[in-house]
């Protein structure tokens, strides 16, 4: 069986890696600027780098499309016709209603369409991490051969049935995930200081939010645009997140004790009411990942996670039922979530540092503004923007960027995330 990748990228080279080791025979092929460097590369490898994906289509009996979601219908509906008869065609991008329309569109009608999500980044091993595995269009006999192929990555197969199912979560999962994380980097940036020297943001859950950040704008800004502005399920869920932010910060500085706390402890109780599962995290493990020097830790506001859970329940999603399609990152982002709803001291003080401290009120607006920028990108569908916002608050962060990663990478693998 030969395996073909289309986008050797930093995932698609990743797959060509880890298929070649297995002992396939791997055709790959990228932008044809880079062939003669990509073939340097790879040599060792045992990857094939071919021509172009006419070469690779052709001749592959499973063809992975491993390329940006914005680009996926012109990458399809050029290298798609050369499918070789009944080969299973895949793609690995993040959102999947366009893939599958540019499959649907493109590919000859006796492909056989089994796609995938792995989910995960390119700098962690697929051993042990999901992978969801759609049946859009297949026989059985394709059907078992593509999973028992996508089986020799490692990673832990999740079959979903329906791709609109598989957006629904990753909406969730993913784009307003990163969406807390990125406002929290720009309204950083915005106020001008490194959470690591704040001690409003020291102690175990802030060690989280600031390693999950820096390793968000670690990436690439296109993977983020894409899973916001591409998933049509995301944008409900983003505005969703906006407004409960909004409501919870106009309630916080006009100091709405009892609409506030009664509003949030309602929100806790439908997320978090019937949970008896061990937390996700402890405070023992986060406290080790600190980037900045030993301080006394001041409270703040956690109007991030706040404004999580309240969309939660706005929405009537179930979290943990989400965990079929979990990243590392939203199991983090859950993780210092019921750690901070779970605990009643830590959320009282939480709650009273909202509506009292009036120190806390300046890095909170700037948090604020932040997710009113994003949310109103990702609503236009302004890629270009979110592109800038994202390059412009990566750049501030440029220098501990690596040693994020870094540590990232460290607290992923020992949590097992």
């Amino acid at each position: 069986m030969e395996i073909g990748i289309i986008g050797l990228g930093d995932m698609g080279k990743l797959y060509a890696k880890r298929f070649a080791k297995r002992g396939y025979t791997v055709n790959g092929c990228d932008l044809p600027e880079k062939t003669s460097r990509l073939r340097q590369e790879l040599q060792k490898s045992d990857v094939d780098v071919l021509s172009d994906g006419v070469a690779v289509s052709r001749r592959s009996d499973l063809v992975i499309y491993s390329v940006e979601t914005e680009n996926i219908d012109k990458v399809v509906k050029q290298y798609g016709p050369s499918t070789k008869p009944g080969a299973i065609v895949a793609g690995q991008t993040s959102v999947k209603s366009p893939e599958i329309m540019a499959f649907d569109n493109y590919l000859p009608k006796d492909a056989n369409i089994v796609t995938c999500h792995s989910l995960h980044g390119p700098t962690v091993s697929p051993v042990g991490q999901a992978l969801v595995v759609i049946r859009h269009r297949s026989s059985d006999e394709a059907y078992r051969l593509a999973l028992q192929t996508f089986g020799e990555l490692g990673s832990k197969l999740i079959e979903m049935p329906d791709y609109q199912e598989h957006d629904r979560i990753t909406a969730d999962t993913q784009a307003v995930t990163h969406l807390g994380f990125e406002s929290m980097g720009t309204g950083w940036k915005n106020a001008g200081f490194y959470p690591w020297e704040n001690p409003a943001y020291a102690g175990g859950i802030d060690n989280i939010k600031t390693l999950m950040t820096l390793r968000i704008y670690g990436g690439k800004a296109h993977v983020y645009s894409g899973l916001a502005i591409l998933n049509p399920f995301a944008k409900r869920q983003v505005q969703q997140y906006a407004k409960s932010e909004s409501e919870l910060f106009k309630l916080m500085i006009q100091e709405e004790k009892t609409k506030f706390t009664e509003r949030l402890h309602k929100a806790s109780d439908a997320v978090f009411g019937n949970c008896r599962s061990p937390l996700l995290l402890n405070d023992a493990v986060m406290g080790e990942f600190r980037l900045g020097g030993e301080m006394q830790r001041k409270p703040n506001s956690h109007l991030s996670l706040l404004a999580m859970v309240d969309a939660w329940h706005q929405l009537g999603i179930n979290p943990y039922e989400h965990l079929i399609c979990q990243t590392p990152l939203f199991r983090l982002r859950l993780g210092i979530t019921e750690y901070l709803f779970r605990n009643t001291a830590l959320l009282q003080e939480s709650l009273d540092t909202a509506l009292c401290d009036r120190s806390i009120r300046g890095d909170d607006l700037e948090f604020h503004t932040a997710v009113m920028e994003w949310a109103s990108i990702i609503r236009n569908g302004d890629i270009e923007g979110y592109k800038q916002q994202f390059e412009a608050t990566k750049e501030f962060f440029a220098d501990r960027i690596p040693e994020g990663m870094r540590r990232s990478d460290e607290l992923i693998t020992r949590l097992g995330a």
